[in-house]
C-alpha cells in the first residue's frame, strides 16, 4: 500500500501554472498599457519609465520560464529572479515618483545609464527610448502618478511570486 502524496509531490511547477500565467500576462499587459499610452496618447517616456518597461519584460520573460520549466527547480529559479526583479521595480517606481519626478533631468542617473548600457534604446527606440525627462513624464491616469501604477503592478508581481516560492519550497 502506498502512502498518499502530498501536496508538493504533485509537482509545484503544475500548481502554480496559473500564477506564472497571471505574472507574465500582468507584465507584458503593463509594457502594451505604456507604449498605447505613449503611442496613441503621446505620453513619452523617461529613462525611469522605460527601464521599468525593461524589468518588466524581464519579469514576463522569468515568468514564461517558470511555465516551460515546470517542477519545483524550475518554479523555485524562475520564481526567484523574477521576485528580485520585482523588487528591483519597486525599488525603480518609487524613486522615479519620489526623487526623479521632482528633478528638471534625468541624464547620467541609474536608470538612463542601464539603458545605454543595454543598446536597447537605439535596437527598439519605439519601445526603450527615452524621450521625455522625469519632471516632464509625471503624469496622472485616475488622479494617481503613473509611476504609482507601476509600482502596484510590481507589487502585485512580487505577491504572486512570494506565493509561487511558499508553494515551491
Amino acid at each position: 500500500m502506498t502512502a498518499p502524496r502530498s501536496r508538493h509531490a504533485r509537482g509545484a511547477g503544475a500548481t502554480n501554472t496559473p500564477w506564472f500565467a497571471f505574472v507574465a500576462a500582468l507584465s507584458f499587459g503593463v509594457v502594451v498599457a505604456a507604449l498605447v499610452s505613449q503611442h496613441a496618447f503621446e505620453m513619452q517616456p523617461c529613462p525611469w519609465c522605460v527601464l521599468q518597461r525593461l524589468i518588466f519584460v524581464a519579469i514576463g520573460v522569468f515568468a514564461v520560464l517558470g511555465l516551460v520549466w515546470r517542477g519545483p527547480a524550475g518554479s523555485r529559479v524562475a520564481g526567484t529572479f523574477a521576485l528580485l526583479l520585482a523588487i528591483a521595480g519597486i525599488a525603480a517606481a518609487l524613486w522615479q515618483h519620489f526623487v526623479a519626478a521632482k528633478s528638471a533631468s534625468c541624464n547620467l542617473t541609474l536608470a538612463d545609464r542601464v539603458m545605454s548600457a543595454s543598446q536597447l534604446d537605439r535596437l527598439l527606440p519605439d519601445v526603450f527610448e527615452a524621450r521625455a525627462s522625469c519632471a516632464d513624464a509625471a503624469v496622472a491616469l485616475l488622479g494617481v502618478p503613473y509611476a504609482m501604477w507601476s509600482a502596484l503592478a510590481f507589487v502585485i508581481c512580487a505577491v504572486v511570486l512570494l506565493r509561487i516560492l511558499r508553494r515551491s519550497a
